[in-house]
């Protein structure tokens, strides 16, 4: 019989977790599955359960939470020998992967269309011993989610983050920055660098707007001013997905990127604190074997 490992976060989506536990578990074993259920009760216990997934060579893993569950289940089933079909029902406040996935943000919706989806391979990145599906960023806007309380994300929900960024933007906080990558290298003083991997990046679907989920690459954008007039005409290119063109933002397509500052930086991965620069990302490209709604094109 197939083997379906379920890892869920019961604090997810202001603890709704328990009100679509059972249908989860009931659909997958419509679906023929004999289903392991496996409860996060802190850090890494899904990226634990996802690697005992792949060490026992289950046939599917679906993980149910925020983007940091996600990206837990996600890094567990990263450079494994056996690589279960993969899916995930969000409970976040942004679920910038299930956005980039084409996954519903409706839970009922996104456990109904476990039965009807289609195999995609899509990209992953990996920097030191963390990995990342959506996106890395440095600088003292990204420094500033950590300061969004959860209190915050549930009366709030993504707007919490944009009032930390502008809290911290107004800020005289320029960073050197020293960046090679596949076509040359760049050096100087930038606000914020970011590293997208998908087009969805804090529920902004149009962030980069040419990014697919299986293209291999990694998308650089370095913005090199950020005064609060230049972040409000930067922001107005981001909400029209012409980030590209905005003077103050360097952009480039690389496969793999070093960065070192002129101080160690932390960066955030997927909304969360990740290691300190100096660094180098690569793109593992059509790594995770992902299940995606019937109606995304699979390529």
């Amino acid at each position: 019989m197939k083997k379906a490992m379920f890892i869920l976060n019961p604090s997810a989506g202001k603890e709704k977790a328990a009100d679509h536990r059972l249908d989860v578990q009931f659909t997958l074993e419509q679906m023929g599955y004999m289903v392991d259920t496996r409860e996060t009760a802190g850090k890494g216990d899904a990226t634990r359960f996802a690697r005992e997934a792949c060490e026992n060579k289950y046939d599917f893993v679906v993980a149910m939470g925020g983007d940091g569950t996600i990206n837990e289940a996600v890094s567990g089933l990263a450079e494994q020998e056996h690589q279960p079909l993969f899916s995930l029902i969000p409970l976040g406040t942004v679920n910038d992967f299930a956005r980039a996935l084409g996954i519903s943000l409706d839970p009922a919706e996104a456990i109904e269309a476990l039965k009807t989806g289609s195999e995609k391979w899509v990209d992953i990145a990996k920097v030191g011993h963390q990995y990342f599906m959506n996106i890395l960023a440095i600088g003292q806007i990204a420094e500033s989610t950590y300061e969004v309380t959860p209190e915050q994300k549930t009366k709030l929900g993504a707007l919490a983050y944009f009032v930390e960024g502008l809290k911290a933007i107004t800020e005289d906080a320029e960073m050197y920055f020293e960046i090679e990558h596949d076509h040359g290298e760049w050096k100087g003083e930038a606000k914020l660098v970011l590293v997208a991997l998908t087009n969805s990046v804090g529920g902004f679907e149009k962030l980069a707007p040419e990014a697919l989920t299986d293209d291999g690459l990694l998308h650089l954008y370095i913005v090199k001013n950020a005064a609060l007039p230049a972040f409000i005409r930067i922001a107005g290119a981001l909400l029209v997905g012409k980030l590209e063109k905005d003077p103050a933002v360097e952009v480039v397509h690389t496969t793999k990127v070093s960065i070192n500052t002129s101080n160690p930086l932390s960066c955030n991965i997927d909304g969360d604190e990740g290691c300190a620069t100096p660094f180098q990302i690569e793109v593992l490209p059509r790594h995770i074997r992902a299940l995606v709604p019937p109606d995304i094109e699979v390529s």
